[in-house]
């Protein structure tokens, strides 16, 4: 279903160097997506999503990176939030969609402001990956700790 999604989407606007997606470029396109939302993409906001990528999926900085790329790209082509949160809800267990969460809040917090858009993003893909205001609470208390150490 959401691979007939992205072909549609892909058919009005093609992108032939983009791979279909999977959780990995979904979670990486969300994480691009929220960095880019206050149109103040900082290299410390990139530097995270690559550590995020590498801590979560086991790459090397250098693969991390060019993942990064990619999800940059494809969030740039790519369908609504809610497409992205939802094939991570569809193809992944409840420990990955706590830890996506837990990613796209430290990506919002990174830069010790919280924009009324980077809270738009969390909260649509929230819903879409199925998670109560309780985990989403908890993993912004877990992003925060995990920024203050550093």
């Amino acid at each position: 279903m959401l691979s007939k999604l992205f072909q549609a989407f892909r058919a009005q606007n093609p992108q032939p160097d983009l791979p279909d997606p999977d959780a990995e470029l979904a979670l990486g396109a969300l994480l691009v997506r929220v960095a880019q939302s206050d149109r103040d993409y900082q290299y410390e906001e990139i530097s995270l999503i690559d550590r995020i990528l590498a801590r979560q999926f086991q790459h090397s900085p250098i693969e991390a990176a060019k993942i990064r790329a990619t999800c940059e790209k494809l969030q740039a082509a790519a369908p609504e939030t809610d497409t992205f949160a939802s094939l991570i809800r569809t193809t992944t267990g409840i420990e990955m969609r706590l830890a996506a969460l837990d990613a796209l809040w430290e990506v919002v917090l990174a830069d010790g402001r919280q924009q009324e858009n980077e809270l738009r993003i969390v909260e649509e893909a929230r819903l879409a990956l199925g998670m109560t205001r309780a985990q989403n609470e908890a993993a912004r208390d877990r992003a925060q700790a995990r920024l203050d150490q550093g």
